[in-house]
């Protein structure tokens, strides 16, 4: 038996936490699993809906882990097709949540769609109802007071506003991918940089601009200002290692200033060890 709670938690961000919240603690009060049922690849995509501009803020792994981080008993991720987003309401519900997963309760956002032929939630609840569900409630108002959507993370992301985006998700942003040979011009004048390949091509970068970042390599921490523009270029501080072909993860703290297009490499140096006091005077408030 299991309290549930399904949707696609793109960001899993602060509004996604206190449903999540909700979920937990109801399924510890009942005795019960804690359920979140959710789907890839975005509906969005499948249903060809602005799918070439969609970007997300997580890959599959890295929403699994964050909801199981927050204390959910069991994620189910359902292959999203044509022929799944014919499904009515009522065919969700008792076919996926009751049948297949011995749903008893149902959580139920502000904003939950249900099925192809999605009323609204008091529809959608009195349909739950009919079919033996208990409907558990939540409300638009996140913890810090505001509607928080992806949609909205999304747009500060592509303003080059990680802090605003750090506030709303409640960790800061960040992408991974392969270390990878760039044009190597940044160790001609002492700023190597590692250039990176994402995993995820759906997933979001932000906008152009430099960055000061946190930069994972395996169980390594360092900081580093990663600039985005022609590729995502990072120069780790006080490193000086081959990396090529690993793993880098890079979460972003701060944003430093735009791109910008330079004479000469005297003049990309001197900027460069300017964004590079910058961040290292950043880094004394931050740590």
């Amino acid at each position: 038996m299991a309290v549930v709670a399904t949707g696609f938690f793109d960001g899993v961000h602060i509004g996604h936490r206190m449903v999540i919240e909700t979920l937990v603690n109801s399924a510890r009060e009942r005795g019960e699993e804690s359920l979140i049922i959710t789907f890839w690849p975005h509906p969005r995509i499948v249903l060809h809906s602005d799918a070439i501009s969609l970007r997300l803020l997580n890959t599959l792994d890295e929403k699994i882990i964050l909801l199981k981080s927050l204390g959910v008993d069991r994620v189910e991720v359902l292959p999203f097709t044509e022929e799944f987003s014919r499904l009515s309401t009522e065919e969700y519900l008792k076919g996926t949540v009751i049948d297949r997963f011995g749903g008893t309760a149902m959580l139920l956002g502000y904003d939950n769609r249900i099925g192809h032929d999605s009323g609204t939630p008091e529809q959608i609840a009195a349909i739950a109802s009919r079919l033996g569900l208990e409907v558990i409630t939540t409300e638009k108002v996140s913890a810090i007071g505001l509607a928080v959507s992806s949609t909205k993370i999304r747009k500060a992301l592509l303003a080059g506003d990680v802090s605003t985006a750090s506030v709303y998700l409640c960790y800061d942003y960040a992408i991974e991918g392969e270390v990878v040979h760039g044009r190597k011009l940044g160790r001609t004048i002492g700023f190597p940089t590692a250039n990176l390949a994402l995993y995820e091509q759906m997933k979001l970068v932000p906008a152009d601009g430099v960055y000061l970042t946190r930069v994972h390599l395996g169980d390594e921490t360092f900081y580093g200002m990663t600039n985005i523009g022609n590729g995502i270029e990072t120069h780790i501080f006080d490193f000086n290692e081959e990396i090529y072909g690993r793993c880098m993860r890079l979460e972003f703290l701060r944003r430093i200033r735009d791109e910008k297009q330079f004479g000469d490499l005297q003049e990309l140096r001197v900027q460069l060890a300017a964004d590079e006091e910058s961040c290292r005077a950043l880094l004394g408030n931050l740590k």
